[in-house]
């Protein structure tokens, strides 16, 4: 499941080689190391004038206050900084309002693209364009997201470019101070976004909370992951483990000793289970309350692959992926929903994927149940408010699992590189977002889809 090709071009006497033959040179990614650092370098924050950008001056605030966890280095010029390579770049626009409005911000942007770290991180801050805006304004915040997805694609290093879109909610617009802006923030600039690229993530109302600890977030929480006996199941199990969470591991009776050692390993519990059985979501409850006294996050990762054209497809090979990917989620949803144990700021985190948004020759069967699941979290997502609960989807893209690895060497690589960082995800990249979804800090962010695909060249 390695990827050789990258170790290659990066080392001496082969990167050289590379190098001289014009060969696709992907970096390594910076990823999550605890203790480390959240940027690699200076932040330079952009948008209005100092003393008169009112939300940069608040973001800039925010960032030198160690909010977000680590006291960072905040400029908000890069004037008189001509030897610094800049962690990041937050481009604050959330007050544009005419598309002359994003002139200096993003030319300021383009004159410090060349000195950015390597890992460095480019976020936009910005609202969302609403069917009721004057045209100027719809213009130049719609605008705001062709910036992004291209910005994204001329980053190198590792870098990576992603948005935070603020919407308007029913208590008014969101601030840009508001919890599930912080913790995206935090997201993006951290190493835990290294495989979301191109992204634009929106904030749909002021809830959530931000955690007393980002490196424990999830500490007295209690979650369920099915699916986890190996690959990305098992990542996000050790990811949620990891920030603080009592973890229940649910997979087949067939992948019983691999679930009992990921079990093992993170000091949770396993749960061996059927979960398209009728009665899956009252054990599962039954299960977390009974051995961790609550329930309040479900991740739902299991699913299966029956791939065949779909000219060729039996009625049992469609039937038993819509069953696993979307029918058993629905199901257990719906036990979730009515119980009294899963009230107390509950999230629920479903696996899409970018077959389901794109779709792919010869997945007709997962792709319907991939966008199956999005339309799901986007219905599920209200349901759940009232409790300060939301659901929200992961979509990952080329990933290196057991899976992908039979793939014929040929397609793989062509697979691997079609994306801005020319490489494939590791399990740990899902993991990494499905995490922020489970936190307290995403409470704003609801019945939305984030693409860990490394901003795929191909599809939507």
């Amino acid at each position: 499941m390695s990827d050789k090709y990258i170790s290659l071009v990066n080392g001496g006497v082969t990167g050289n080689l590379a190098k001289k033959l014009g060969l696709p040179r992907p970096s390594v990614l910076r990823r999550q190391v605890t203790g480390a650092p959240l940027v690699t370098g200076p932040v330079l924050v952009l948008g209005g004038t100092v003393g008169s950008g009112k939300d940069a001056d608040a973001v800039a605030q925010i960032l030198v206050s160690g909010e977000l966890g680590d006291a960072l280095d905040v400029r908000r010029s890069a004037d008189g900084a001509s030897s610094v390579r800049w962690g990041a770049v937050v481009v604050v626009l959330s007050e544009a309002v005419h598309p002359d409005d994003l002139s200096a911000p993003v030319r300021e942007l383009g004159g410090v693209l060349r000195a950015l770290a390597p890992g460095a991180r480019v976020v936009t801050i910005s609202r969302a364009a609403l069917a009721d805006d004057a045209p100027a304004v719809a213009a130049v915040r719609q605008g705001i997201d062709g910036i992004v997805r291209s910005v994204a694609k001329e980053l190198r290093g590792g870098a990576t470019g992603n948005g935070i879109v603020l919407t308007s909610a029913t208590d008014g617009e969101v601030p840009v101070t508001a919890p599930s802006v912080l913790g995206a923030l935090q997201f993006f600039l951290s190493a835990k976004s290294a495989f979301v690229d191109g992204q634009l993530l929106t904030v749909s109302s002021s809830g959530g909370t931000t955690p007393a600890s980002w490196d424990r977030p999830l500490e007295g929480r209690v979650a369920v992951v099915t699916g986890a006996a190996r690959g990305i199941g098992a990542a996000i199990a050790t990811t949620l483990a990891r920030d603080g969470a009592k973890v229940v591991v649910v997979d087949v009776p067939a992948a019983g000793e691999s679930l009992a050692t990921v079990a093992n390993q993170i000091r949770g519990t396993a749960l061996q289970l059927d979960i398209t059985a009728p009665d899956a979501g009252a054990k599962i409850i039954d299960h977390a309350v009974a051995r961790h006294g609550g329930i309040d996050i479900v991740v739902h990762n299991a699913g299966i692959t029956r791939d065949k054209l779909l000219a060729n497809m039996k009625p049992e090979t469609w039937d038993s992926v819509l069953a696993v990917n979307i029918a058993a989620q629905l199901r257990i949803n719906e036990t979730l929903l009515a119980s009294p144990a899963f009230v107390d700021q509950p999230r629920i985190v479903s696996l899409a994927s970018t077959s389901g948004i794109a779709g792919n020759r010869g997945q007709t069967n997962y792709a319907a149940s991939k966008g199956g699941v999005i339309g799901m979290v986007r219905a599920t997502g209200p349901l759940m408010a009232a409790t300060g609960g939301v659901a929200n989807a992961v979509a990952p893209g080329f990933i290196e699992t057991e899976m992908t690895a039979r793939i014929p060497f040929a397609t793989r690589e062509v697979a691997r590189r079609l994306n801005s960082l020319q490489q494939a995800g590791l399990p740990v990249d899902v993991a990494e977002a499905v995490a922020f979804f489970a936190s307290p800090a995403a409470g704003g962010i609801n019945g939305t889809v984030l693409r860990v695909c490394g901003q795929n060249l191909v599809g939507a």
